[in-house]
């Protein structure tokens, strides 16, 4: 993972959104790319090793695929050939763009450590599977930890056993397992605990049809954030529906990229440009009724108009009793010199 300073890591969660097909799988692969993702990540598995072949559907799965395959018949549908792997990463390469993968067993990880990755994505069904985190950390690679289902104690557990191997490259990610899910489930906030609690980086792995929860997440110091992507919404399979199109993922990058310029630093002080405005939009001190030279100033004379030229109105005070050394006309600035000290 390759992470710039100030950025967020953004992941478009290819996933298994390419049907199977690794011309489709390359063409998520581009379309990332274009749409400013600095990460495509799938899904590394062999559904008859991650499902039985009885097993029913989850509750959303029932919803946007067919009612009658059992959830193995679907996953094997899904699956790409391990062979595809190194084509797609070679493709990640040429195109400059992170490739990373979730691995769903140990054979899987063994696969992919052949090729030199440098991250591991752990699926929130995973995140009580202690045996295979510890697997995982030891391979040293950075790891980002997805969330979804799990309470604090849950993460606290799974971070514990990953340090306890001696990785501590983890970014834990705030996720809500559901296709798609509610925004008012997104729990945001959680991302400071898990931070407080469990002294890692945090990000947010997002199922949300529109992009705010990703947007506050951002603004709140997610480090990593992960969406699903997809060609086309209306594909059989089931995450297209919950996922974004090329064009929205864009607009995703862009709004990120936007809440980062706007963050700027924990400094307050005006900006260049602001000092630039406020000879035009602070006011100074002039005079609202005309005097003679030698007569005393008096709130009377004294009014607060822009620009900001002459003496500062904090100096009011100061001046009021003074003698002037000159006549002053109506709207004429009070400087120093107009001033008998």
């Amino acid at each position: 993972m390759k992470k710039n300073k100030n950025r967020t890591y953004i992941i478009a969660e290819a996933g298994v959104n390419h049907n199977g097909d690794p011309l489709l799988a390359k063409k998520l692969i581009e379309e990332a790319k274009n749409a400013g993702a600095d990460c495509v990540k799938f899904q590394t598995f062999k559904a008859s090793q991650i499902v039985t072949q009885t097993s029913p559907k989850a509750k959303y799965q029932l919803e946007v695929t067919d009612r009658e395959e059992s959830q193995y018949e679907m996953l094997k549908k899904l699956e790409l050939d391990f062979e595809a792997y190194q084509e797609l990463i070679a493709y990640c390469k040429e195109l400059d763009i992170d490739f990373l993968s979730t691995p769903y067993n140990l054979e899987d990880l063994d696969f992919l450590e052949q090729f030199g990755v440098s991250t591991y994505k752990i699926a929130s069904g995973q995140l009580t599977e202690l045996p295979f985190l510890r697997a995982v950390a030891r391979k040293n690679k950075t790891m980002l930890v997805s969330t979804g289902m799990g309470t604090l104690a849950d993460v606290f557990n799974a971070i514990e056993a990953i340090k306890n191997e001696g990785n501590e490259d983890i970014v834990v990610l705030q996720c809500t397992t559901n296709y798609p899910s509610k925004i008012e489930d997104a729990n945001i906030l959680a991302m400071q605990s898990i931070k407080d609690a469990c002294g890692v980086r945090v990000g947010y792995s997002d199922h949300v049809t529109n992009n705010f929860a990703c947007f506050a997440s951002v603004a709140l110091g997610a480090e990593v954030v992960e969406k699903h992507f997809t060609l086309d919404k209306n594909m059989e399979g089931p995450d297209h529906s919950c996922s974004l199109t090329p064009s929205e993922f864009k607009d995703l990058v862009e709004g990120i990229r936007n809440i980062e310029l706007s963050l700027g630093s924990k400094v307050k002080k005006p900006s260049q440009i602001e000092l630039d405005n406020s000879l035009g939009m602070k006011r100074g001190m002039v005079i609202i009724q005309p005097i003679e030279a030698g007569a005393v100033l008096t709130k009377a004379h004294i009014g607060f108009k822009r620009p900001l030229q002459g003496i500062p109105i904090n100096m009011l005070d100061t001046v009021i009793g003074k003698k002037v050394s000159k006549s002053l006309a109506l709207d004429e600035s009070i400087d120093y010199n107009c001033i008998v000290w």
